[in-house]
């Protein structure tokens, strides 16, 4: 019997982390307004509502849960993946991991109650955002060192990256400066929306580069 090797295209990986994440967000909002949990608007633009409460009820949450877990589980392999590719990395690994971890404690404890849950959540979400950004900075770094990216997505990932930033520094001055309690949560949950949405497009950047740089995992198999 000989061996042979099977090569697995990694960018579904990626690109999954993006549709899930775009998927759990938004169908759970719509749940919740069908079940009457919260308001209906854009929250993009009117910031009616915080991700975390548009998933936190009902079937939106257990929706939202299903679809986040899993893509926890393929933030993580993703980083180690990463990892195997750029031959290095050793900030970045345990970030995107750490950072893994988060999603999972968050979704997992999303919709329950008392004061540790809620600690868990908030901080989840906090290392997930926080720890996951200084990650994609890592691959970033070492995959345009090492050229395993075009100079142009590149770019295009930077460009995501400094939106992100921007986005933390707006929601910081408009925390200090609109002074009506109402105002300030809407604009939060504004940045938090789009924060959101340009975290998770980020990955779908990477599956671009993977797909075209033809990024793969050789599995052995007999024959």
């Amino acid at each position: 019997m000989s061996v042979a090797d099977t090569r697995i295209p990694l960018w579904p990986l990626p690109l999954l982390i993006t549709l899930l994440s775009v998927i759990a967000a938004h169908a759970a909002y719509l749940l919740s307004i069908q079940g009457g949990h919260v308001p209906a608007c854009i929250p993009y633009t009117d910031g009616c509502v915080s991700i975390s409460r548009a998933a936190r009820y009902g079937w939106g949450n257990h929706l939202f849960r299903l679809l986040v877990i899993p893509c926890a589980v393929l933030h993580a392999l993703v980083w180690l993946l990463a990892q195997r590719w750029l031959r290095g990395g050793r900030l970045m690994v345990p970030l995107g991991l750490l950072s893994a971890i988060a999603l999972a404690v968050y979704a997992t404890f999303l919709g329950t109650e008392g004061e540790a849950y809620r600690f868990l959540r908030r901080y989840g979400v906090v290392v997930y955002f926080g720890f996951g950004y200084l990650a994609q900075l890592a691959l970033m770094r070492r995959a345009s060192v090492a050229k395993a990216l075009p100079s142009t997505l590149i770019a295009v990932m930077s460009w995501v990256s400094i939106a992100m930033l921007g986005l933390g520094v707006a929601n910081v001055l408009a925390g200090l400066v609109v002074e009506d309690p109402s105002a300030k949560d809407r604009w939060e949950n504004v940045f938090e929306w789009w924060l959101g949405l340009l975290m998770v497009g980020w990955y779908a950047v990477l599956a671009i580069g993977w797909r075209r740089g033809h990024v793969a995992v050789a599995m052995e198999t007999g024959a």
